[in-house]
């Protein structure tokens, strides 16, 4: 029986999220160490979809028009031309913790995409993929900005503006990042919607700090284009202080960050919508067992490690 099967990674952003909503630039890097995966293959009426992990299984007609489940594989078959009696089973399995900021739903999406383009025989190019799952990006975010489709369907790094075609970075010295789950899940709508009705009653402010924002990830491009991990690091921390200053961090993100610190990490903030998910810390090879001690002993969930290579 024809299987075919569909990968995607996580995601971590070193800098700019939030303030990417808000036209400003983000850098972030794929985590290809966690990934979900999709598999597809014939079924015996209709479309089933079976979440291995979550223990739940679906027809597809049950599910209402946005479920995000629901909406990426209609939309999927749509742009394969497939839509007549479609007949499948799709499973999934993911070890990317789920509502952590580190792309879980963005990445299963993309998995989706992938394994029906190879079920139906089709090949679809990094931008038609990420341009897809951006259709499915605002039941999970609210208002997207398109930076977490567009790291995970080019897996890649890269420097990223709302609008603008995605730019692909250099990587001219490889670093590592261990990233600390905070056990606490992150609806990324709310924090989302949060700091817009923020922004709506202090607009000079909130545009003020994304401004500092933006600033740190145009520094922070050069930094890892150009080598500078240490300074990579120090930009972390900046941004860390510009999110506080948006109220999207959180006492376990702290005590997480600040145990990283003390540990000897070059730099430590939260990553994606914040208010719980995960923490990320920039560490060099001497530091990165003291430093994920450090996280297990402040109460992280769990505690990865993940490699971002050399890139010309």
């Amino acid at each position: 029986m024809q299987v075919a099967v569909g990968r995607a990674c996580g995601k971590a952003i070193l800098c700019g999220e939030h303030a990417v909503v808000y036209g400003r630039p983000a850098v972030g890097v794929p985590l290809t160490n966690i990934y979900a995966e999709a598999q597809v293959r014939e079924g015996t009426g209709g479309v089933a979809i079976v979440a291995e992990d979550l223990d739940h299984a679906w027809m597809l007609e049950e599910l209402r028009p946005q479920h995000p489940l629901a909406h990426i594989v209609r939309a999927t078959l749509r742009a394969l031309n497939e839509e007549t009696a479609p007949n499948f089973l799709l499973t999934l399995r993911a070890t990317i913790p789920i509502a952590r900021g580190l792309g879980s739903g963005t990445a299963v999406s993309t998995a989706i995409v992938r394994a029906l383009a190879q079920f139906y025989g089709a090949t679809l190019s990094p931008a038609k993929v990420s341009a897809l799952v951006f259709e499915t990006e605002s039941l999970y975010h609210g208002t997207p900005s398109g930076v977490d489709n567009t790291l995970i369907a080019y897996e890649q790094p890269v420097y990223f503006v709302k609008g603008q075609p995605p730019q692909r970075l250099k990587v001219a010295r490889a670093f590592a990042l261990i990233v600390g789950d905070t056990g606490v899940a992150s609806e990324t709508k709310v924090a989302v919607a949060a700091v817009r009705a923020t922004w709506e009653r202090e607009p000079s402010r909130v545009e003020q700090i994304f401004d500092a924002i933006g600033a740190l990830v145009h520094d922070a491009r050069d930094a890892v284009e150009f080598g500078h991990v240490e300074q990579l690091g120090v930009l972390m921390d900046r941004n860390q202080d510009q999110l506080r200053a948006l109220d999207v961090s959180s006492p376990v993100l702290e005590r997480l960050i600040e145990a990283a610190k003390r540990a000897g990490a070059d730099g430590a903030k939260l990553s994606g919508a914040g208010r719980g998910g995960s923490m990320i810390a920039l560490v060099r090879d001497e530091t990165r067992e003291v430093v994920r001690d450090a996280l297990t002993e402040a109460g992280a969930r769990t505690v990865m490690i993940s490699e971002v290579a050399r890139q010309n």
